[in-house]
């Protein structure tokens, strides 16, 4: 072949694909354009801004400057949480692997610890419990629930997304739609990556966790007036007295999912105190787990059906049929196999124990 057909030929291989490269070049310029355009494009009219954090009585893992620069053209969760509530227990593991998994992608995870009652206001008593369940997210106390009222918020737990422009996107109640809510934080971080410029897909498979909880069990009880109204589950004959110590007799009918007390008692807005020497609580529920909120010094023998529980069947808690109470916290007392129908008998020793609820898992 002559020198000139073999020089056009080759340089018509690199015209050519010189041509395609631009081609694809000037094709990804368009369509990268267009997925911006989308973006900036998004009316966000029918969404509400998240509102700004006020009336904080502490901070933890974080200052008030700090959180702000944080916070700042971030994909934002917030959790309202709880540190005795059960539920609020059972999400915070999928919220630090979200937390270890994305902080670095451009989201920031805010606690918002607005407590159920008076003891989780001490910021030594929810220190303790963030280190407990491995929360190194920022959190702040919101003891007066101005930041609940804010949000217009009344469950435990709630987590509400906000887009890196302050835009709620997500909101969810209570536990559960773990996938759905990653999925959210990924869109939502590609859509910040996207705004920016940045070279940062969230994309990757989702957080895998073992999900513990029955739908079918016993509802939770509160032993508060105030907080039992409306749901009250006392099965004592002579029922709530508000402010007052009562002498409680277990009758020899029990009704399913009611609790009963024997021994006196003082009836408080938020709990019962043991008054007596001893004291007994009774139960009939059905469940997997049990768990009492408590305070108060105080030695517990926890018999079920009729019999000390077993070591398999106690909770974290109990050890040789015993729970020791000491600190104002969630205590596992029980957890069998499977959830099932068994009767619970709390046995106090000493008095000046305190219960504010049962929850079941």
């Amino acid at each position: 072949m002559r020198t000139e057909i073999k020089t056009a030929i080759i340089m018509g291989i690199i015209i050519a694909g010189a041509m395609g490269g631009l081609g694809a070049y000037f094709t990804s310029l368009e369509t990268t354009s267009n997925t911006d355009t989308q973006v900036q494009s998004m009316d966000k009219s029918r969404f509400k801004k998240a509102p700004e954090l006020q009336g904080i009585a502490g901070y933890i893992n974080t200052d008030a400057d700090d959180l702000k620069n944080q916070i700042e053209g971030k994909v934002v969760l917030y959790d309202i949480w709880t540190y005795s509530c059960i539920n609020c227990q059972r999400t915070i593991p999928y919220i630090v692997a979200w937390n270890d998994r994305y902080s670095d992608k451009g989201l920031v995870i805010v606690g918002i610890h607005s407590p159920e009652f008076e003891f989780e206001k001490d910021i030594n008593n929810v220190k303790m419990a963030t280190e407990k369940f491995g929360i190194k997210y920022p959190v702040v106390l919101d003891n007066d629930k101005e930041i609940w009222s804010a949000f217009s918020n009344n469950y435990w737990p709630r987590k509400y997304i906000a887009d890196d422009e302050g835009y709620i996107r997500y909101d969810h109640i209570g536990e559960g739609a773990y996938a759905e809510t990653e999925k959210i934080i990924q869109d939502l971080l590609n859509e910040r990556s996207s705004r920016l410029g940045l070279k940062v897909d969230a994309g990757q498979s989702l957080v895998d966790i073992q999900e513990s909880r029955s739908d079918a069990r016993t509802p939770e009880l509160y032993f508060g007036y105030d907080f039992a109204y409306g749901r009250d589950r006392l099965g004592n004959a002579e029922g709530f007295n508000p402010d007052r110590e009562v002498k409680y007799v277990i009758p020899s009918k029990l009704q399913d999912d009611y609790f009963y007390l024997d021994g006196v008692w003082k009836n408080v807005s938020d709990r019962m105190i043991l008054v007596s020497d001893s004291g007994i609580i009774k139960l009939p529920y059905f469940a997997k787990e049990v768990n009492i909120v408590a305070s108060g010094e105080s030695e517990l023998a926890i018999l079920l059906d009729g019999k000390q529980v077993s070591q398999e069947d106690s909770g974290a808690d109990t050890e040789h049929g015993k729970v020791h109470t000491s600190e104002s916290r969630l205590y596992n007392i029980v957890k069998t196999k499977d959830p099932g129908r068994h009767t619970l008998e709390i046995q106090v020793n000493g008095s000046g124990f305190e219960i504010y609820t049962f929850t079941f898992g």
